[in-house]
């Protein structure tokens, strides 16, 4: 009777192990219709991504904070469709009262910029740097920059 109990902790150990072994580093994530948000929250998702070794297809629109992506998780596990679409501005926080105007967030900005690789970096400032007007990378050079998927 010991001997069966045993046995059967064993095999559900065995099936828990299998499991999260299939898990971890085959997992991606598909990014599609991402319009972004706060800053912060997409930094702890995509550390989450890094960490845990999934890889990232960029499958539609990424904007915004979703950018981030590509400072965070490394170049090698993020790969692009033709359907990507990267778009950048310049980091703002909402007014203090309702409805009120968007303010300019010098200090977000920075932490974009400084999350970015380089090569970003450079395309930014080619562009006219982050400014409230949301700039766009796609097509050719989106994929000159990085891995097609397969």
């Amino acid at each position: 009777m010991l001997r069966n109990r045993l046995l059967t902790v064993l095999r559900i150990a065995a099936v828990a192990i299998v499991g999260l072994v299939g898990q971890s580093a085959s997992a991606t994530v598909r990014i599609t219709d991402d319009w972004g948000g706060q800053i912060g929250g997409y930094l702890d998702r995509f550390n989450t991504v890094r960490d845990s070794g999934e890889k990232v297809i960029i499958d539609g629109p990424c904007m915004s904070a979703c950018t981030l992506v590509l400072g965070v998780v490394p170049s090698d596990r993020i790969c692009v469709t033709s359907r990507a679409r990267l778009g950048f501005h310049a980091a703002w926080r909402g007014s203090a009262r309702v409805g009120g105007p968007k303010v300019k967030a010098d200090d977000g900005t920075q932490l974009l910029m400084e999350t970015y690789p380089q090569q970003i970096r450079d395309w930014i400032g080619r562009h006219g740097g982050l400014t409230p007007q949301v700039i766009y990378l796609s097509g050719r050079e989106l994929a000159g920059m990085y891995q097609r998927c397969v």
